[in-house]
């Protein structure tokens, strides 16, 4: 694979963007989490790839809500970003703010999981461990059937992904259970460093 950016110059470009701890938050959920997808459906050799759509998904949504995944491709053109980041980042909002149509394996991923982390997350704060260790697909379908639990998550959205990936509703929240799960202690503590070790 060419070389693409590194996960410093990702982590310099997204807080020069954003500031809010909760986006920043979210930003390294779904990066580990497209990590973790990588390596499952067999393109661990382009793992840091996945990842690095991961983090900057959301790179203009701070700071330009109403051009949500228009001025981030911009912004990253701007830089000299890889076409391939730029593409997978805008293509999450498909129908949404844009007509770009998640194609690639990795697109359809981050297309499925960027809302469905968040209502995990959600689900996961309600428990006494406030982890999602011990969060089971039960406890999160009931979240998921209460239109009031989480209503900025798209259900919608997270239906149209398992869509997408040929999967169905329980399988995708079942893997990303496990992918969050897998970086949960990574990004618990991270983000004013923005530290990411993989351990060799």
């Amino acid at each position: 694979m060419d070389s693409i950016m590194t996960r410093e110059e990702a982590w310099a470009l997204l807080t020069e963007y954003n500031k809010d701890s909760f986006h920043l938050r979210h930003a390294v959920t779904v990066e580990g989490v497209m990590r973790w997808f990588a390596e499952k459906l067999g393109y661990g050799d382009e793992a840091e790839l996945w990842s690095i759509v991961g983090l900057l998904h959301d790179l203009d949504f701070e700071m330009y809500p109403e051009q949500h995944c228009i001025k981030e491709q911009e912004i990253m053109r701007s830089r000299g970003v890889d076409e391939r980041i730029i593409h997978a980042t805008a293509s999450h909002g498909y129908l949404l703010t844009v007509d770009i149509k998640p194609e690639h394996e990795m697109e359809k991923v981050l297309y499925a999981v960027d809302e469905l982390t968040g209502l995990i997350g959600a689900a996961a704060l309600m428990r006494t461990s406030k982890s999602v260790q011990d969060i089971e697909l039960k406890s999160v379908k009931k979240k998921y059937k209460s239109a009031n639990f989480a209503a900025g998550c798209s259900r919608e959205v997270i239906e149209r992904g398992a869509e997408l990936m040929g999967v169905t509703l329980d399988e995708l929240i079942t893997d990303t259970i496990l992918a969050m799960r897998s970086c949960e202690d990574k990004y618990s503590g991270i983000l004013t460093e923005g530290l990411w070790h993989e351990e060799k």
